[in-house]
């Protein structure tokens, strides 16, 4: 029997820094959960800047100083496909929010919600773009991602229960 996949997508404005990173972090809790096999994750832009790069070098940097390895993500543009494929659709800033809204329409509007709703840590609403920043700005983004995807991994496991089989 094929098990049903859940989808979760992160979004930010280019796809080479906050995105990726959640993608790849939440990649790798998912694995350690042992729920990977039942989603499919992934990443993408709002916009069309950086389609076919790599992640910024200092996201790289960040994130492989916490073992996450970034170097085989390419950026992509989110599409309205994206949203009607995918279950959790987690924009970055209120920015990229409102492009996803724009983006589905009537019928898909509320399906993106803000990454930062998953956190029990932090209160702020937006992850803060590090591009172009100091290595601390990427630290701080990978310590508000630590907390929003530990939250969103709890989310996304309850909601597979009726789909896991059983050990």
């Amino acid at each position: 029997m094929k098990q049903i996949k859940s989808g979760v997508l992160f979004v930010c404005m280019g796809n080479i820094c906050r995105s990726p990173t959640a993608e790849e972090m939440f990649r790798s809790k998912a694995i350690k959960a042992g729920i990977a096999p039942f989603l499919v994750i992934d990443s993408a832009g709002t916009h069309d800047y950086h389609v076919g790069a790599a992640p910024d070098s200092s996201a790289q940097l960040a994130a492989k100083k916490r073992g996450y390895d970034l170097s085989a993500l390419r950026a992509r543009q989110v599409s309205r496909h994206d949203l009607e494929r995918f279950d959790y659709i987690l924009a970055m800033d209120i920015n990229n929010l409102t492009v996803l809204h724009h983006l589905g329409g009537s019928d898909l509007w509320q399906k993106p919600k803000l990454m930062m709703s998953y956190s029990n840590l932090y209160k702020g609403k937006e992850v803060p773009d590090p591009y172009r920043g100091d290595i601390e700005r990427f630290d701080l983004v990978l310590d508000m991602l630590e907390s929003a995807t530990d939250g969103l991994l709890q989310v996304v496991k309850q909601g597979l229960q009726p789909n896991v089989p059983a050990p």
